[in-house]
């Protein structure tokens, strides 16, 4: 009979407020009287699920150990189970390879931000523009045109076939 080993990984993912530091502040609003574990869990944002968690150990894994930490843990990595309402995942190893995957979760730095932040960072960007291509810098549609390669003048090119020909144009 075979026996299957694993090792189950019980993954609680923090979300620091980087505005703090480590030390720990008495005075202050109630989330500053709160117990300095409790400041820092929050609920996953709704775009973290279990594809995405997967996605980032294997990434991870592949980034600290290569395809050899890759072809080790494919097999058996599996997530069993993850809440977003507490952030908290159980995570299924093979229990010789356990220790990449340990070591890819702590190297894990980022996480996909919530889709209202992304919304938002996406709208600054367009209302830039606009605020820039009304202040005028933005590029006027002629040099735009020349830019992209259009030519002012067709008294200049003669077309044959669709095709320009610079040197009949001269010659003409």
């Amino acid at each position: 009979m075979v026996r299957l080993k694993h090792r189950y990984l019980l993954v609680n993912i923090l979300y620091p407020d980087p505005k703090t530091t480590n030390v720990r502040i008495t005075t202050g609003t109630a989330d500053q009287n709160a117990p300095y574990s409790l400041q820092f869990r929050q609920p996953s944002s709704q775009q973290l699920n279990i594809k995405i968690l997967l996605r980032i150990i294997r990434e991870g894994v592949a980034e600290l150990f290569g395809d050899y930490g890759s072809g080790k843990v494919a097999g058996t990595l599996q997530i069993k189970y993850f809440s977003p309402a507490t952030s908290t995942a159980i995570i299924r190893v093979s229990r010789d390879h356990y220790r990449l995957v340990w070591a890819a979760l702590s190297f894990c730095s980022f996480l996909p931000k919530p889709a209202e932040e992304e919304a938002i960072r996406r709208a600054r960007i367009s209302i830039k523009r606009a605020q820039r291509a009304v202040k005028g810098s933005a590029t006027s549609a002629i040099e735009t045109g020349a830019v992209a390669g259009a030519v002012e003048d067709d008294e200049d090119v003669s077309m044959i076939n669709g095709i320009e020909d610079h040197d009949e144009a001269e010659d003409e």
